[in-house]
């Protein structure tokens, strides 16, 4: 049976809310929960972009059973990687074990804010594939000094490790980022229902691993307010990774998807209170083959609503899928 898991929506509300938000997907019954790490909301519309890291350490405090991760972390331009793992080991800690760390190449939205400019796809690849060796030598326990082709660490070591270790899991959206998922991640992560994706991660090593999926809902008992909501705040969403990696702030993406229409997020993004809808656009990452599917709801301001909607309705009909 495929798991259903909660999105604290860092873009969409207050920290204090996010907290409050997990701890209402923990009692609706959600089997996990993800956070996004961003610096900039896609759309201004949104509104927010707290610290994902300080979240996670009051959610962890404030829910005792629903599990937690980064959905994801740029682990190579934002943060070092050695600063990565002593968070990620920190928080694993506090949640007693219920924390996994979700890594990605990253998007120029968020990574820009330091400077340095934005590399080519391939790498980031390559820094992603070092921070990862870099992370794992650290939650082995080593006392580690480093000189790679992008990151120097010196004389670095987690004195508070937690046992296990977070799994690791890496995003994917083609070839390359799939073959290193498969050689290096302990579960795959991934935004699209293709198939292709979890096939490449199995050829390189991921057979048997956790497959994580992600889409956008939109739940509203009036669908019009839910279609408005949608387009107002993730209309972005059908312009691709490619595309979405690149833009630099939110007003990019505005202008960037200044034509996308009402009818076309209506096409893509389920929205209002027919549960057939959401069971409907949840079944092609069941049919490709992912193991958990994590759901965002669209609007910080409506969680309330959707997780009383989603515990009494929604859940029940996901998992007879």
């Amino acid at each position: 049976m495929v798991q259903i898991g909660y999105t604290m929506m860092t873009e969409q509300a207050g920290p204090r809310e996010l907290v409050g938000h997990v701890v209402g997907a923990e009692r609706a019954g959600f089997d996990f929960s993800v956070i996004s790490d961003h610096y900039f909301p896609w759309l201004s519309s949104q509104g927010h972009s707290p610290n994902a890291w300080a979240v996670l350490g009051a959610a962890a405090q404030a829910t005792s059973r629903i599990p937690l991760m980064t959905y994801v972390t740029c682990p190579t331009t934002r943060y070092h990687p050695a600063v990565v793992a002593q968070q990620a080991a920190t928080v694993q800690l506090l949640s007693e074990g219920r924390f996994r760390l979700g890594l990605g190449s990253g998007e120029n939205l968020n990574e820009h804010v330091v400077g340095g400019g934005w590399p080519s796809a391939e790498v980031r690849l390559e820094k992603l594939e070092e921070a990862i060796g870099i992370i794992r030598a650290l939650f082995e326990g080593r006392l580690l000094t480093h000189h790679g082709a992008h990151y120097d660490v010196e004389h670095a070591r987690l004195w508070d490790l937690p046992e296990p270790v977070p799994p690791i899991g890496v995003a994917v959206s083609g070839e390359l980022s799939c073959r290193l998922a498969g050689h290096l991640a302990d579960l795959v992560v991934a935004t699209e229902p293709k198939k292709e994706l979890l096939e490449s991660f199995e050829r390189h090593g991921g057979a048997g691993k956790p497959r994580v999926g992600q889409l956008p809902v939109c739940y509203d008992p009036d669908r019009d307010a839910a279609i408005d909501r949608a387009h107002d705040q993730f209309r972005w969403f059908g312009l691709g990774w490619p595309v979405n990696s690149e833009l630099p702030h939110d007003g990019a993406f505005a202008s960037a998807t200044r034509s996308v229409s009402r009818d076309e997020v209506a096409e893509s993004i389920p929205c209002g209170a027919k549960t057939d809808d959401f069971v409907a656009a949840v079944r092609p990452y069941v049919d490709a083959g992912f193991t958990e599917v994590a759901l965002v709801q669209i609007g910080g301001e409506q969680q309330a609503g959707y997780l009383d909607w989603a515990e009494r309705e929604l859940l029940p009909a996901l998992r007879e899928l």
